[in-house]
């Protein structure tokens, strides 16, 4: 007899496992059973598994019978008619769901071609295995695998054009591409996608050489006339988001400019752009510390005798205003109400974001790098016809990579830009290279897709033919402006006294082992003695017990919390986080006790 379990509990016994297998499974095909519920038979171990939980992955797959799949022709025809869906074909038992565990006890068929007598199921379409992203890579048969992976997750990142109403949203965080473009090497999933209505990328011409090694390490060199003319060119918008609170004792928040008298009025120069309701004009142009919404609000703790005699000097200043290294231009003013009948102000911030040095670009292939160079257009290499790249991407980001896809849309780029028409490079069941090659021969250019460049500089021929053709970049949302940062001296945190951690609170950065290993190999003991200064303290020290001493600012003096006044006590310089650490380790009842030497 064999072992029943239904989502993994015991429920019974068989006499005959594969006529129960059997039976559940063309009783789930003639839809008697729930489409989800899936039956594994482990032979070995003579179990059989029913699964009809939740949360389980299942991929429908074309049900196969005598070598011959159950999906035909007149099935097709009547789907493309539209007397047809896919609830029906699955309800007709053509197509099932399978999970992980079912499947092990299939043999499914890639191609119609492959099908055999042992066969059980057929892929819909090999495209199946990829998720939407990674079904937009064109050409994806003839990359290495990671790079397929690399290339869906760079999709995901780039700026376009997400949604046509973006001008009244008030989204967290958007770019916006100014003139977005439709790829003209497609897959079908572009289609699908209906990837017209929101594209992300813009259509380029890339030449494949180096540039006197500034686009050396994956970086790209780009064209200065192609940034005039707008490419990359993107917007960037953020809202800053004001709500007027309730709180306990009938107090709330007001949006208006604050009182001279209020506790943390901060300068007039501050509030400038403000008008009279406290709300910033639109258009108008801030920098960081300029307040976009005047707000004050009730104190933080009030005795109850408090709430009775609130004068203006009690309220506090609690206004909107832009952190450290933000600046922009004030696009839009939205005075609205929430969920619990509070007034909410919302005003969006404008940046437009031309590309500079450092900016990321990147193919549908991975190929991802910074801009290195911004060359003026008449420094660019230019070909016979007078057509100048707008990108320069490196060769050697090719050989070690494998994106051999990278290179067959440069030709394709270039074949589709002269005949004038969409090349279909679907992974699995493209257009083939041969044919391509073909095409662009007709054309007029070579075959191999390299032409005769001339120096930009000298206007010589280069001596070799530079591979150049058209091809699909994406500006991905990692701009140089958002990342750099640098601090001499700045805010430091309460408990260890040691620099704030990030760029939007104006943080240091850090230090750290293995950075401290370069100061060491490279000599430089007093830059790194004066890089671990950042929480430098001096503590007064008792000589004869060792622990830390205190200081009587008022008396000027110093005495030993164990041993009284009548010791010597001398000033250490240590480590704040050090200082810290000593405190911790008494409130373990540790005695932590430092030994004093003499300098000299």
């Amino acid at each position: 007899m064999t072992d029943v379990f239904l989502n993994n509990k015991y429920t019974g016994k068989v006499s005959d496992p594969e006529d129960f297998v059997d039976k559940v499974i063309s009783s789930r095909r003639m839809g008697k059973l729930s489409e989800s519920i899936n039956i594994f038979h482990h032979k070995k171990t003579d179990q059989i598994f029913v699964e009809i939980s939740g949360g389980r992955p299942i991929r429908p797959l074309i049900v196969v019978k005598d070598g011959k799949p159950l999906l035909s022709e007149r099935h097709i025809a009547q789907l493309q008619k539209g007397g047809l869906t896919w609830s029906d074909l699955v309800k007709q038992g053509v197509i099932e769901y399978l999970d992980a565990a079912e499947e092990e006890n299939t043999l499914v068929a890639f191609s119609e071609e492959e099908l055999t007598k042992e066969h059980t199921h057929m892929e819909i379409t090999p495209l199946d295995i990829f998720g939407i992203c990674t079904s937009l890579v064109p050409f994806g048969s003839h990359n290495h695998g990671v790079r397929l992976n690399q290339g869906s997750k760079n999709q995901k990142q780039s700026i376009g054009f997400y949604a046509t109403n973006f001008l009244v949203r008030m989204d967290m965080d958007v770019n916006i591409l100014h003139y977005p473009q439709v790829p003209l090497i497609k897959s079908i999933m572009h289609d699908i996608s209906e990837y017209e209505k929101h594209p992300s990328g813009q259509n380029v011409v890339v030449a494949v050489m180096s540039y006197e090694g500034y686009n050396m390490e994956d970086a790209i060199i780009i064209n200065k006339g192609s940034i005039e003319r707008g490419l990359g060119r993107s917007s960037y918008y953020r809202p800053v988001i004001a709500e007027e609170l309730r709180y306990s004792g009938g107090l709330i928040d007001e949006i208006s400019i604050p009182d001279k008298d209020v506790k943390g009025y901060k300068s007039e120069e501050d509030y400038k752009f403000l008008e009279g309701d406290g709300i910033i004009s639109p258009e108008a142009k801030v920098e960081e510390g300029h307040v976009v919404i005047g707000k004050v609000s009730p104190p933080r703790f009030l005795s109850s005798l408090d709430e009775y005699n609130l004068t203006s000097n009690v309220k506090r200043e609690s206004s909107m205003t832009l952190a450290h290294g933000e600046h922009g231009v004030v696009d839009f003013v939205l005075l609205t109400e929430n969920n619990e009948g509070n007034k909410l102000v919302q005003v969006r911030l404008r940046n437009m974001c031309v590309p500079e040095i450092g900016d990321k670009f990147t193919s549908r292939h991975g190929q991802k790098g910074v801009i290195g160079l911004v060359v003026p257009e008449r420094d660019m290499p230019f070909s016979a016809s007078g057509v100048k790249p707008d990108i320069i991407f490196s060769p050697h980001g090719i050989p070690s990579r494998m994106t051999v896809s990278h290179l067959m849309e440069l030709i394709s780029g270039k074949t589709a830009a002269m005949a004038g028409r969409f090349i279909d490079a679907t992974t699995f069941s493209s257009e083939t290279e041969g044919d391509i090659r073909k095409e662009l021969s007709s054309l007029g250019f070579r075959e191999n897709g390299t032409e005769i460049l001339y120096n930009g500089h000298t206007g010589k021929q280069f001596k070799v033919n530079i591979f150049i053709g058209n091809m699909y970049y994406l500006k991905l949302k990692h701009m140089v402006a958002n990342k750099m940062h640098s601090r001499a001296r700045g805010p430091i945190q309460l408990l260890t006294r040691q620099p704030t951690e990030g760029r939007a609170k104006e943080g240091g950065l850090r230090l750290g082992e293995m950075e401290k290993d370069t100061f060491v190999a490279h000599g430089t003991s007093i830059l790194l003695k004066e890089r671990f200064d950042a929480d430098k303290t001096i503590v007064p020290v008792c000589e004869s017990c060792g622990v830390i001493a205190i200081y009587d600012a008022r008396k000027n003096r110093s005495f030993c919390p164990t041993c009284g006044e009548n010791v010597s006590i001398s000033n250490v310089e240590i480590s704040y986080a050090f200082k810290l650490l000593l405190d911790e380790l008494k409130s373990l009842m540790v005695y932590p006790r430092m030994k004093l030497k003499s300098k000299y």
